[in-house]
């Protein structure tokens, strides 16, 4: 049951958008669009099912392959007009993700990372951000739902240092209102000093995405950051935050082997780093890009579901978990398979 569960799951992260019926009213808390992660720029849902979440994009085409049906919660959804998953709930989001406050301080950024479509929307949804809005956006939230914590991440604008410092900021400030909560970060880092501040302000985990296992693959999405660069401020990171509190991103579709993946796991995890996997979102912001360097692969959900299963058993040997992590990604769920959680 829990492995069918595993596998529907991962069928529905890497499928298309769900169609819902005029006739259902999607609560506003229950709607999100953000703009940084897979879903970048579109109206999405969190459907919560058995445990599981999956934050997908609302699709008003009827024929799309994911529908939802009933007319009251909790709701089911069919596959390919087949049944596929009963007991579905819309589950409120904060800002970004259920249960998390999540920012993006600035969805600019100067690097040009190919696969990324935050700085392809169309208009700067982040602009009117300031420390003191972000906690009285979480403040006024909190009296409505429940948050078991923040995050903050932001494009680069100006310079790694400059952005580093409006995430100090913001952190420090959310810190000071809420002494307890969870914090986690997901900035670009080049200087262990920047680490260190970020620890220093009130931040609990860090997460800096390394995006890809292999160095010639981050050369062509990445053509202007540093892969050695971010091995070492992730190494640095545990130094600072302790092992099981630093993440980071491995995106799966770029031309990668499944042994590229294992052995880049192995190597993360070897110095406490937990590496999460991601499989390449491919829309109409980003395909142009992406097509232009020859990628344009779509992940299965054998090669998901493997690789998920690698990663727990990496994670066990090295004795670290995602259950240590109370930000992010990890703790949201919404967009991969998570070991120790899904499976």
């Amino acid at each position: 049951m829990e492995e069918d569960l595993t596998s529907k799951k991962a069928t529905f992260i890497l499928g298309d958008d769900v169609y819902i019926p005029q006739w259902v009213l999607i609560p506003f808390r229950c709607m999100s669009r953000s703009t940084a992660g897979p879903g970048a720029g579109k109206r999405s849902v969190v459907f919560s099912f058995n445990g599981m979440r999956v934050k997908k994009g609302i699709s008003f085409n009827s024929e799309s392959e994911f529908k939802l049906a009933g007319f009251h919660s909790p709701y089911s959804i069919t596959y390919r007009n087949e049944p596929f998953l009963d007991e579905v709930v819309l589950e409120p989001i904060v800002f970004h993700s259920p249960e998390q406050a999540f920012f993006n301080l600035d969805q600019r950024c100067m690097y040009n990372c190919k696969f990324c479509t935050s700085p392809l929307l169309e208009k700067d949804l982040t602009k009117s951000l300031t420390d003191d809005k972000i906690v009285g956006m979480i403040r006024d939230r909190m009296r409505e739902q429940k948050i078991l914590s923040a995050a903050v991440t932001s494009g680069v604008v100006g310079s790694v240092r400059e952005t580093v410092d409006n995430i100090v900021s913001c952190v420090t400030a959310i810190r000071k209102e809420f002494p307890d909560m969870p914090i986690g970060v997901e900035p670009y880092i080049d200087s262990v000093d920047q680490i260190v501040a970020l620890k220093d302000a009130g931040a609990t985990e860090m997460k800096i995405n390394l995006e890809t296992p292999r160095e010639d693959i981050f050369k062509k999405v990445c053509p202007e950051l540093d892969y050695s660069l971010i091995i070492e401020m992730l190494k640095e990171s545990v130094k600072v935050f302790g092992a099981g509190k630093v993440t980071t991103n491995l995106i799966l579709g770029m031309g990668e082997t499944d042994d590229d993946v294992i052995e880049c796991m192995d190597m993360l995890a070897s110095f406490g780093c937990v590496p999460g996997l991601r499989a390449i979102r491919l829309n109409e912001r980003n395909a142009r890009n992406m097509k232009a360097i020859g990628i344009s692969e779509r992940v299965d959900r054998d090669r998901t579901i493997r690789l998920a299963h690698a990663q727990k058993e990496i994670l066990s040997r090295y004795g670290l978990t995602t259950l240590t992590f109370r930000t992010m990604c990890f703790e949201c769920g919404c967009c991969d398979l998570v070991p120790f959680r899904d499976l």
